[in-house]
């Protein structure tokens, strides 16, 4: 019996040697491993003539899977805040290391031959690709430039237009003649000696006249009783001295309060 052995395509253990590899499902498998890569490849084939220069985001991070290394490779080149679109695949397919594990692939697994010229890169093709690569960062730079050339159009014509809105608040503003016409607007101080002078008029309206105040009239739920003035006393409004003081002045300082006592004992009899 063959030693057992371990088939990552299939990922299972088998014990027929070599004849696994020729199996419809080994064969399946390689198949279907092998269109999953071929899109990514093909995007960079195309991108040697005509390399994409970006600037840098957090996706261009991306790694893909070489089935024929066994190993992660990232599929875009950074540098800084640019990205050369697929340039590290390119790098990886070009290499001699994985050229010399894709023939070992193919052979190992028994895979087609007219399909393993896509997952290689000549080293003319690789040299094809860095003159693309510095057109490409060239044409980036000329965009960049443009890009900064219109926001600084933009940012100068914004501080024009504040720079004017500014000028006219400040500018002081024109008094017209009052010779030009009747319907010119007045100055302040002439409409000011004409409202004076109006004021002074009599005017002509006729207003009607004010009502007189009755005091005599009785309401229905005010009673009139007359005037309670004092003649020659007056009041505390006229400026006259208030009851509670006048007491003081009238009353000596040796009169008794009250009876006297012989008026107690007239009245006690």
């Amino acid at each position: 019996m063959a030693p057992a052995q371990r088939c990552p395509l299939c990922r299972q253990t088998f014990f027929c040697g070599r004849g696994h590899v020729y199996s419809r499902k080994h064969q399946r498998q390689l198949k279907e491993a092998l269109e999953r890569l071929l899109p990514q490849v093909e995007a960079a084939r195309k991108a040697i003539r005509a390399a994409q220069v970006e600037r840098y985001v957090p996706e261009h991070e991306r790694c893909c899977w070489c089935l024929c290394c066994g190993c992660e490779v990232r599929e875009h080149l950074s540098h800084g805040n640019l990205t050369v679109l697929y340039g590290g695949l390119l790098e990886h397919l070009a290499s001699p290391e994985h050229k010399k594990a894709t023939n070992k692939f193919w052979w190992e697994n028994k895979a087609e031959i007219q399909m393993k010229e896509k997952f290689l890169v000549t080293p003319q093709d690789y040299v094809r690709f860095k003159k693309s690569m510095v057109k490409g960062l060239d044409s980036y730079e000329e965009k960049e430039d443009e890009v900064i050339k219109e926001m600084a159009a933009q940012i100068r014509e914004v501080e024009q237009s504040r720079q004017e809105v500014v000028r006219s608040v400040l500018e002081p503003q024109a008094v017209p003649d009052p010779e030009e016409g009747s319907s010119a607007p007045r100055s302040w101080k002439g409409m000011n000696s004409q409202v004076a002078s109006s004021s002074q008029q009599p005017s002509n309206l006729d207003l009607p006249p004010a009502p007189e105040l009755d005091w005599m009239e009785i309401g229905p739920s005010l009673t009139f009783i007359g005037h309670q003035d004092i003649p020659g006393v007056g009041n505390i409004h006229s400026g006259a001295t208030p009851p509670w003081m006048i007491q003081d002045e009238y009353i000596g300082g040796n009169q008794e309060i009250g009876p006297s006592y012989e008026e107690f004992l007239k009245e006690s009899k």
